[in-house]
């Protein structure tokens, strides 16, 4: 049996991304009547410790447009940061879904043996590609996707799995 990496890896990455969209619009829309400004919402943490909304979905458009990279030992899109705005942020997604759709199959099915290698803040890994994908970029991608939903709904947002895993 063959996997095709790309067919477990885009569609999951462009889905949730998408939810996410739905899930920052409903963030906008409803900040307003919780007397919460965009700079509060999107400033919003869980705990001190841990990255505000902004960076959690800047971070989750990291994991998927990385992913898809390195499965396609590609170049990896360079973003820089520095989004401020919801507008700011669902271009970055946009960005992000467009360099997802970019990468064509044929660069990534075939390669679930391949090794990618991750340059950490304190460790260089190598990891086959579909253990990567299964095992580090999936994960790390639904943890900051969850925690920004976590963020709104902490902020009191109307959202709920429905939402989370809402669809076009």
């Amino acid at each position: 049996m063959t996997i095709e990496l790309h067919a477990i890896a885009a569609p999951v990455f462009t889905a949730r991304l998408k939810s996410l969209v739905h899930l920052l619009k409903i963030g906008e829309a409803e900040g307003p009547a919780r007397n919460l400004s965009e700079e509060a919402i999107l400033g919003a943490r869980l705990a001190p410790d841990m990255f505000e909304l902004k960076r959690q979905v800047q971070i989750a458009t990291d994991h998927a447009k990385g992913a898809m990279a390195r499965l396609g030992d590609l170049d990896i899109p360079s973003y820089a940061d520095t989004e401020q705005t919801f507008a700011e942020l669902y271009a970055r997604i946009e960005k992000t879904l467009a360099f997802v759709a970019s990468v064509p199959a044929a660069a990534v099915n075939g390669r679930e043996e391949a090794i990618v290698t991750l340059k950490l803040r304190h460790e260089t890994m190598e990891l086959k590609a579909i253990d990567y994908l299964q095992g580090y970029a999936f994960p790390n991608f639904y943890f900051h996707l969850t925690t920004a939903y976590d963020i709104l709904r902490h902020l009191g947002m109307p959202v709920g799995k429905r939402d989370f895993l809402w669809r076009e």
